[in-house]
C-alpha cells in the first residue's frame, strides 16, 4: 500500500504549474475587463488541476501496466515502482476525473451547456494520452493535445465562464501558455527518450530525436515570450510578461548544452518556475 508522501510523488507536483497558470491568465483577462467572478475562477482552477492530477495517474496506470515505467530516470510512479497496485491507481484517476466532471457541471449549469462537450473531450484527452488500444500518446501527439487543452481551452474556457464572451486578445494570450505547457512535456520525454525508444514508446522527442529535441524546447520558450507584444498591443501592460525571460535563461541554456538524466529533472523543476512566474506577470499586466 503506498503511502500518502508516495501518492502525492505520483500525482507530479511538478506538472501543476500546466493547470494553474491558464487559469491565472484567462482570469486576468477577465479582471482587465472588469468582469472578475472570482467563485467561477476557483471551481476553473478545481477543474483543471484535477484534470492534470488524473491524467498523471492514469498514465501512471496505462504507462506501468504495459511495463514502460519499469526503468525510467524521473518521478516515482506507482505501478511501475510496485509501491501500489493498478487498481488503485486506476480508481485515483478516475475519482480525480469524476470531480472535475462535477465541477465542470456546475460551471456549465451557469453559463453554457456547450461546456460540457468540451469536458468530455479533455477527459478522454486525458486518458487516451496513453490508455486504450491505440493510445496518441505513443504516436507524437502529445504536445498537440498540451497545447489545446493546457492552453486554449484552459486560458479561453476560464476567460469565458467569467466573461461570457471572447475578445480576441484571449486566443492570443493563450498561445504562449499553451507553448509553456509544451516545454514541460517536451523536457520530460527528452529524459525519456532511451527508455521510451526501448519501449517503443514513439513520443514526438523520439521522432525527432535529441538534438531536434533541444531546439524544440528552446522554441517553445522563444516563441512564447514573443507572443506577448502581440497581446500587449491590447494591453499594454501584458509587456511585464517579458520579465520572466530572466527566468528561460537558465533551462534553456541547460537542455541546449546537453543535459541528460537527473540533470533534467532539475530543469523540470525550473520549467515550471518559469511557467509560474511568466503567468503571474503575464495575469497582472493583462489586469491592469
Amino acid at each position: 500500500m503506498a503511502s500518502l508522501p508516495q501518492w502525492v510523488a505520483g500525482a507530479r507536483p511538478r506538472t501543476l504549474p500546466n493547470s494553474i497558470v491558464p487559469v491565472l491568465v484567462g482570469t486576468g483577462i477577465a479582471i482587465g475587463f472588469g468582469h472578475a467572478i472570482w467563485w467561477r475562477a476557483v471551481v476553473a482552477l478545481l477543474v483543471s488541476m484535477l484534470l492534470q492530477i488524473g491524467v498523471n495517474y492514469a498514465n501512471d496506470y496505462s504507462d506501468g501496466i504495459r511495463g514502460t515505467d519499469e526503468e525510467r530516470v524521473g518521478p516515482m510512479r506507482l505501478v511501475g515502482s510496485k509501491v501500489a497496485p493498478p487498481r488503485q491507481v486506476l480508481a485515483a484517476a478516475a475519482v480525480c476525473f469524476l470531480l472535475a466532471a462535477i465541477a465542470g457541471l456546475v460551471l456549465a449549469a451557469v453559463t453554457s451547456w456547450w461546456l460540457l462537450l468540451i469536458g468530455a473531450a479533455a477527459i478522454a484527452a486525458a486518458w487516451f494520452y496513453t490508455g486504450g488500444s491505440r493510445p496518441y500518446g505513443y504516436r507524437a501527439l502529445g504536445e498537440i493535445s498540451v497545447f489545446v487543452f493546457f492552453g486554449l481551452v484552459s486560458v479561453v474556457g476560464t476567460a469565458y465562464v467569467q466573461l461570457e464572451g471572447l475578445p480576441w486578445a484571449v486566443w492570443i494570450a493563450s498561445v504562449p501558455v499553451g507553448l509553456l505547457s509544451c516545454s514541460m512535456l517536451v523536457v520530460n520525454n527528452l529524459r525519456d527518450i532511451p527508455t521510451d525508444r526501448e519501449a517503443g514508446k514513439r513520443t514526438l522527442a523520439v521522432v525527432l530525436g535529441d538534438g531536434r529535441t533541444r531546439l524544440l524546447y528552446a522554441g517553445c520558450a522563444v516563441v512564447a515570450l514573443c507572443c506577448v507584444p502581440v497581446v500587449a498591443a491590447a494591453h499594454p501592460w501584458a509587456m511585464i510578461g517579458l520579465l520572466s525571460a530572466l527566468w528561460a535563461i537558465s533551462p534553456v541554456r541547460r537542455v541546449l548544452r546537453g543535459a541528460t538524466g537527473p540533470e533534467l529533472i532539475a530543469v523540470l523543476g525550473e520549467t515550471g518556475r518559469l511557467q509560474i512566474v511568466f503567468g503571474v506577470l503575464f495575469a497582472v499586466g493583462l489586469a491592469v
